[in-house]
């Protein structure tokens, strides 16, 4: 009795601590990841994970694993009914289990998408302020049963995280909405000294249909930012699941090169791909990775000298895959280059006369994180930027190469 009590106020002496560590930060993924593993230090689990939950969808989401990496947690869902976390959010309560699969709420999907194995699980609500949060959960006890002094302690960690959380998404909205509000100033502005201007009696018909061109411009740049700061959100939040399959890299090249070859014409700017001929098959969402080069080859092209030229590569390495954008375009200044991935930042020489949304970059730095890579860039004024894109292997199956393709160059 006296050694489980003395078990007890170290646990609570370490609570204090961690109270103290959460109180430090406002950032949502530092947070999560300080909460998740001192829940499973404190309960004497092998995992924890914590779900937010979704009022709008009704769903719980992952949002941070101990035994999860970040792709394979993104986007995966938990129904309310049918599972023990949304047990756990309906009724408010924690739960403890000894043996998960002979449990009727038991979640089968997560654990054949993971291919994670689930033996016990104890599981907590978090709430504040009447509102649920989410859930925490421990996941498989290392020694024995999981006891009320775990559940016990695992509540207090909640009632702390749960206020740690919220807070620090209320500062994140708040932040991304005054950052969103901002860039709306501008187009907002333009349209609304436009519409004035169409009103005056003394615009020639020429006058006014250049207005008109400019309103729809705006109409545009308005559309495009909506829209980028939408999937930027979503990527932000974890909530865009990857569909991961095996494709070749060679035919995702030059279905990028086809895509932007209008684009390229227009300012007779040539668009090279080149790729060995036996490259992997590549494992990850292709329809994202094919976002992230069509925005890598459509700024190539944008901030590019007419009869210039863009190039794309592929080459495998050790690890990776890496993707070689490269331009002789105009290039980025030195003091821009650590700024290029943040929201909203668009080179201030560029800004004047280059439309965009100032998301792109951020977006394709969200997708490439998400599937475990990098993105990197290097750039010298007057003379061309190369962006590079590293990829993990994935599951390694040689390609054979396509004739057809390799004709193409």
């Amino acid at each position: 009795m006296a050694e489980i009590k003395t078990q007890r106020l170290d646990g609570y002496r370490r609570l204090i601590d961690i109270a103290r560590d959460l109180a430090s930060t406002l950032d949502l993924d530092i947070l999560l990841s300080r909460i998740v593993h001192a829940a499973a230090e404190i309960s004497g689990a092998e995992a924890a994970s914590i779900l937010l939950y979704d009022d709008t969808s009704q769903k719980l989401y992952f949002q941070v694993s101990t035994n999860l990496d970040a792709s394979t947690q993104r986007g995966l869902v938990v129904p309310l009914e049918g599972s023990i976390a949304g047990w756990i959010v309906l009724n408010r309560q924690a739960v403890r289990i000894v043996n998960a699969h002979d449990d009727a709420r038991f979640f089968s999907n997560i654990e054949q998408a993971t291919g994670y194995s689930t033996q016990s699980i104890l599981g907590i609500p978090l709430v504040t302020k009447n509102k649920i949060v989410g859930v925490l959960e421990a996941i498989n006890k290392h020694r024995g049963k999981f006891t009320d002094t775990d559940e016990s302690m695992l509540l207090v960690l909640g009632a702390q995280a749960a206020v740690a959380i919220e807070n620090a998404r209320l500062f994140q909205q708040s932040d991304l909405i005054a950052e969103f509000v901002h860039e709306l100033r501008t187009p907002l502005s333009s349209l609304s000294t436009a519409t004035y201007l169409l009103l005056r009696p003394e615009m020639s018909q020429d006058q006014r249909d250049q207005i008109i061109n400019n309103i729809h411009n705006e109409t545009i740049r308005l559309n495009a930012l909506a829209s980028s700061f939408l999937d930027l959100a979503r990527l932000e939040s974890g909530r865009v699941q990857f569909r991961k399959n095996s494709f070749s890299i060679a035919d995702l090249m030059y279905e990028c090169k086809d895509v932007m070859s209008t684009k390229a014409a227009e300012d007779n700017i040539q668009i090279r791909v080149e790729s060995p001929e036996r490259l992997p098959l590549l494992e990850a969402d292709r329809d994202k990775i094919k976002q992230v080069l069509l925005n890598l080859l459509s700024n190539a092209i944008k901030y590019n000298r007419p009869n210039g030229s863009v190039m794309l590569r592929a080459e495998e390495t050790e690890k990776d895959i890496a993707f070689y954008i490269q331009d002789t375009g105009l290039g980025i200044p030195e003091e821009s280059l650590p700024h290029l991935f943040e929201k909203f930042f668009r080179v201030r020489e560029n800004e004047s006369r280059i439309a965009g949304t100032g998301l792109g970059l951020s977006i394709c730095k969200q997708i490439i994180q998400g599937h475990n890579g990098r993105i990197e860039v290097k750039s010298k004024t007057g003379v061309g930027t190369v962006f590079v894109v590293y990829l993990p292997h994935g599951r390694r199956v040689t390609e054979t190469a396509d004739n057809k393709q390799s004709k193409k160059k």
